[in-house]
This record gives C-alpha cells, sequence and structure tokens, in this order.
C-alpha cells in the first residue's frame, strides 16, 4: 500500500463555497484522486492534511496554526513511509492580512515547504518523499462570505504559477498548474464547485499515477 499526503488548505478540504460545509471525501479531489488511482490497479492510500486559512509560511492574525511550516516535519515522520506529498498552498497567503505578498512571495513559501519535507526525521530506511507542487486556480473577484478577507487578493495572486514553475525547476519536484485544467468558484470567487473537484482528481491521477508505478 503506497500512501500519499496532501497538504493543504480549504480548497482541498473540501469547502462548499459560500458555505460553512464540507464535501464528502469521495467528491473531494484526493477522494477522486484516491479513487481514480485504486481502479488502475494501484494500491494507494491518500492522506489528507488540509487546514483552512493555511499559508505556506505565514501567521494568520486571528487564527493559531494556520502557518504551515510549523508542525511539517512531524507530519512527515507521522505518516511515513510516505511515496509522494503533494502542496497546494498559497491561496491564503495573498490575504488582506498580507498587503505585500504576490505570486513571487507565495513561491517562495513553497520552496520553505519543500525544504522542510526533506530535512524530516523519519525512521532509517524510509524513503524521502518526492513533492509534486500544485498551483492553485487564481481567483477571480471575491464574492459573498470571504470577500472581505480576500480584498485584492485576485490582483496579488497575480504571477504565482510562473514562480511555482520556477521553484519546482529549481528544486527537482513534479509540477502541475491547475488553471490548466480548472477555475475558482463561479459562486465566490475563491474555492472549488464540486465539478472542479472532479477534473483535478481526474488531472492529478493521470501525473500521479505513473510517478507511484516507477517506483
Amino acid at each position: 500500500m503506497q500512501q500519499v499526503l496532501v497538504y493543504a488548505d480549504s480548497l482541498t478540504w473540501g469547502i462548499v463555497p459560500d458555505t460553512r460545509q464540507r464535501l464528502p471525501f469521495e467528491a473531494r479531489w484526493p477522494g477522486v484522486l484516491e479513487g481514480k488511482l485504486n481502479a488502475c490497479g494501484l494500491r494507494v492510500r491518500v492522506i489528507e492534511d488540509c487546514l483552512n486559512g493555511r499559508r505556506t509560511v505565514w501567521e494568520d492574525p486571528f487564527k493559531p496554526g494556520r502557518n504551515g511550516l510549523q508542525g511539517l516535519q512531524q507530519r512527515i515522520e507521522i505518516h511515513s513511509p510516505l511515496s509522494l506529498v503533494i502542496l497546494m498552498l498559497g491561496t491564503n497567503d495573498v490575504q488582506y492580512c498580507h498587503p505585500y505578498n504576490d505570486g513571487w512571495t507565495a513561491g517562495q513559501g513553497i520552496a520553505a515547504l519543500v525544504r522542510e519535507i526533506r530535512i524530516a526525521p523519519i525512521e532509517p530506511g524510509m524513503p524521502v518523499p518526492p513533492v509534486l507542487i500544485v498551483c492553485p486556480p487564481r481567483m477571480s473577484t471575491p464574492r459573498g462570505l470571504i470577500a472581505a478577507k480576500f480584498k485584492g487578493a485576485e490582483t496579488r495572486c497575480a504571477g504565482m504559477a510562473d514562480a511555482y514553475k520556477e521553484v519546482a525547476a529549481t528544486l527537482g519536484c513534479e509540477y502541475l498548474d491547475a488553471n490548466t485544467v480548472i477555475r475558482a468558484s463561479k459562486v465566490d470567487g475563491i474555492h472549488l464547485d464540486p465539478d472542479q473537484h472532479v477534473t483535478l482528481g481526474t488531472a492529478l491521477a493521470a501525473v500521479v499515477g505513473p510517478m507511484l508505478a516507477n517506483q
């Protein structure tokens, strides 16, 4: 049984746009990914570690524990051995309270997370897992319950895909730009509508399947 850790935020947690509800596992993209991989004959368990509001390396002024760097080494240690870690973070890096953050700074945060994964104190003989970086879809104008929290984020997120691609190439990670297959919710401009979870999970299965099969 191969284990894949997904380290992400509310886009992956499966929040239903403009509500506080959550999609069931099989409807969230990690669940779709697991189902597709197992249907192809692989024995894979997808482990979700997805926290609403999680940043790459930044703090939330109102909610503790949203700095993605904190505790990451321990999570790798807890779930080892891992065949793959998927990182999909950065959307919350450009919330209103980070007015100087942009796509480039989010990319630097992703780079810090990759380095943290690679120095985690896993048990001797267990593999250092490869990392797949997924750039979240670019935001449109924020609407509804989260509009104030993400005011101006649609502008600050510019350049994120290119920054992530460069980080992936520099650090030797696999890369998928989610913008090539999905778009942000039509409802709130930030999260993923249910059909987009299915599309992303399916697209990732095409990338992850060969990676796991070759291990």
